[in-house]
């Protein structure tokens, strides 16, 4: 494969059911052809079905940060400090990872959420941005990215939610939503 045609950066953005499922469906793709990903999850703390199936899948590696107990919104602010310099942490040691290892493919999931609620410094990530390996196609995921971000990548997708069941009160489903 021509790693050289790499390099592109990725939005999966919109209040719609689905980013992370496209960005793993990426990861899928990739995984198939022979290229070595990387997933670092932001955000997420509960065990999900898919973890288990890409445990299985060559050259794919995930990294999640430090589990979260509480959304943003119910945290007090020396909780919301605690979590920012974790995920600064996080987002360095991906970087690291990444510029260290000959990964093709990186999918940074919810970062977009995180940049947004303040509970990571978003010029960390601008940074690795403009300074990542060539090759290296970069996926976000989240909503609301900032005009910056939304100016550096190369695709952008909005997933629009019409209907959710969580507005009937359904909670998520094991095997669907989480």
């Amino acid at each position: 494969m021509d790693k050289s045609k790499l390099g592109l950066i990725h939005i999966y953005t919109g209040d719609g059911k689905g980013k992370t499922t496209a960005a793993l469906g990426l990861i899928l793709r990739a995984s198939g052809r022979g290229l070595n990903v990387v997933l670092g999850q932001f955000l997420k703390g509960r065990e999900t079905g898919e973890l288990h199936t890409l445990s299985l899948l060559p050259g794919v590696k995930v990294f999640r940060g430090k589990p979260l107990t509480k959304f943003s919104f119910q945290m007090n602010e020396q909780e919301k400090a605690e979590v920012l310099q974790g995920h600064n942490e996080f987002i360095k040691e991906l970087a690291s990872y990444c510029n260290n290892n000959d990964i093709d493919l990186l999918v940074l999931d919810e970062v977009i959420g995180a940049c947004g609620t303040h509970l990571l410094d978003e010029r960390l990530l601008i940074d690795f941005l403009k300074h990542k390996p060539a090759h290296l196609e970069v996926v976000m995921t989240g909503r609301n990215p900032s005009m910056e971000l939304l100016d550096m990548a190369d695709y952008v997708s909005e997933i629009c939610k019409r209907k959710h069941p969580f507005d009937k009160g359904i909670p998520a489903r094991e095997g669907i939503e989480k």
